[in-house]
């Protein structure tokens, strides 16, 4: 489900970005439709992501969550709405890949956490996925991949 973990250290790397904090049991109601907001801001920008999109977690709550939806750019966006200019920040962090269904992500981070020795939840945050490959790649989610992110305390 998830390959061998590896240390990484991250550059920081601009973004456009919406924030969104809603109960857990919420996210499939309200992450796609800011999605398409995110992607056709940028498209009446004329601004192309510079990667995939990612999903920076600010808080971790086993019932709640504090994340902001993003994608690379190479040039700021101008806000409109509830999009933002944000970034990925520069971190040494653990990374992973996660190969599944976005339903068991959750599964995926605990598996993740277990193989480094992170407390469960970390509920500092601070954690990023990164949808590498989804449904747009493919309609077999056995093909996703999902980036996996946790930093590590320095």
């Amino acid at each position: 489900m998830i390959d061998s973990p590896v240390k990484v250290s991250t550059e920081k790397q601009a973004t456009a970005a919406i924030r969104l904090s809603m109960p857990r049991a919420d996210i499939q109601k309200f992450m796609e439709p800011a999605i398409q907001e995110l992607f056709a801001a940028l498209a009446a920008q004329g601004i192309a992501p510079a990667g995939p999109l990612s999903s920076y977690h600010f808080k971790i709550d086993p019932a709640f969550f504090d994340f902001e939806i993003c994608v690379p750019v190479a040039k700021p966006v101008n806000p409109v709405g509830r999009v933002i200019n944000s970034a990925l920040p520069a971190l040494t962090v653990m990374r992973t890949n996660y190969h599944g269904p976005y339903e068991n992500l959750g599964e995926a981070w605990g598996q993740f956490h277990a193989a480094i020795g992170v407390d469960k939840g970390c509920e500092s945050g601070g954690l990023w996925e990164c949808y590498v490959k989804g449904p747009e790649s493919s309609p077999d989610p056995a093909q996703w991949i999902t980036q996996l992110n946790q930093p590590l305390k320095v």
